[in-house]
């Protein structure tokens, strides 16, 4: 196996998303191994949002286009000559998938058919990561989790996008990539994400922490709908690891694979609960009356046999220090006097240590890369 941090330092990665949230943690996690990072992407989507707290642009190149603008990908790509490319560039919210049903399936499937088109053109290419969710499944509320050959489906437009951005993925791999015998391609499934700096719409713990900031009382209208929840960092390190087994065994490794937790899953009371005993602030309330959004499914969980047996990847964060980490990670948009870009890095390194202790093969790796030579931060 190749050293975790050996494999990125000093490596090109072009990064779709990187002003997103979960883009914003993968651009610093890269920026910390020593890679050479460039984001493409659209302005941050919302306000405060983590990839300016976090001066993100100051770590890595950054360069703002649309991956629906096929010509300006391409010139962004050549101009990088990436060996990674990680794919986070999407629209990721069910509500707003059904208020802009076309524009979230020009995004998510052919801005992703751009990505990989532009991907084959670049003959420096030789891993691309793509950005799925567990939206992708046919979601018959079953109490197991689904596993990656699990039927695909979609009840909205946002799961519906995903499921056909999932065989256009397939389709290059099987007709292009895999034949040639260059590139190692793969999508990435996980759960319900949280972490430090997530402000996006229609989401609970961005929503508790916007009532924090308002000083009110959080509405909780379904309480009982369960969900597997998991810390940023979790998905993030089987993403990095992947793609460097990847670049050892692209046949082996393409396809799809889900990341997420074992054990996380629990009601959204649970999790709310959670947040306010470990943290001390803020508050939640169950309220009766008609649920108005259309229905969601109340149970939706992922397997991640396929990870743990040929990655030896596994989630190691149990719920209570998931809470933990993430709240921290909201400090400096608390009021606090942290910088929120060294609070992320901290974290990567307190995640990584972690790992480590609990025998994950790519943190021990990059445990003994990060004792012999620690990353520079400017």
């Amino acid at each position: 196996m190749i050293p975790f941090s050996d494999f990125y330092r000093g490596r090109k990665v072009f990064l779709t998303g990187h002003t997103g949230f979960k883009g914003a943690w993968l651009a610093l996690w890269l920026h910390s191994l020593g890679a050479e990072v460039t984001g493409y992407s659209l302005v941050p989507p919302t306000e405060p949002n983590l990839f300016e707290a976090a001066d993100v642009a100051g770590r890595i190149r950054h360069i703002t286009g649309d991956i629906l603008d096929a010509e300006a990908l391409n010139r962004a790509m050549d101009e990088c000559r990436p060996e990674v490319v990680f794919h986070l560039a999407a629209r990721s919210l069910i509500p707003e998938s059904r208020e802009y049903p076309m524009e979230t399936l020009r995004t998510n499937v052919i801005g992703s058919a751009n990505v990989l088109e532009s991907v084959r053109r670049t003959d420096s290419v030789r891993v691309v990561v793509c950005a799925s969710s567990d939206k992708c499944y046919d979601n018959v509320e079953q109490p197991w989790g689904y596993r990656e050959n699990d039927p695909l489906g979609g009840s909205d437009p946002y799961s519906a996008s995903k499921g056909a951005m999932e065989l256009v993925c397939s389709s290059w791999s099987r007709s292009f990539f895999l034949p040639e015998g260059r590139v190692g391609s793969a999508t990435v499934r996980t759960g319900n994400i949280i972490g430090g700096g997530d402000f996006s719409a229609h989401r609970l713990v961005p929503d508790y922490i916007r009532a924090v900031r308002d000083g009110r009382i959080l509405d909780i209208r379904r309480p009982n709908v369960v969900r597997s929840w998991q810390h940023v960092l979790e998905p993030l390190s089987g993403y990095l690891w992947l793609a460097v087994q990847l670049v050892g065994d692209p046949a082996r490794f393409s396809g799809a694979w889900n990341f997420a937790p074992a054990n996380n899953s629990c009601s959204v009371e649970t999790l709310v609960e959670t947040i306010h005993c470990l943290s001390g602030i803020g508050g939640w309330r169950a309220v009766s009356g008609e649920v108005r959004e259309p229905h969601e499914a109340d149970m939706l969980k992922l397997c991640s046999d396929k990870a743990a047996t040929h990655l030896q990847w596994k989630a190691v964060l149990d719920l209570e220090r998931t809470v933990d980490m993430t709240m921290r990670g909201y400090g400096p948009f608390l009021g606090r006097e942290y910088d929120a870009g060294e609070v992320c890095l901290g974290q990567i390194e307190e995640y990584t240590a972690f790992a480590a202790r609990k025998g994950m093969p790519w943190a021990l790796y990059a445990e003994r890369a990060r004792g012999s030579q620690t990353p520079s931060r400017p």
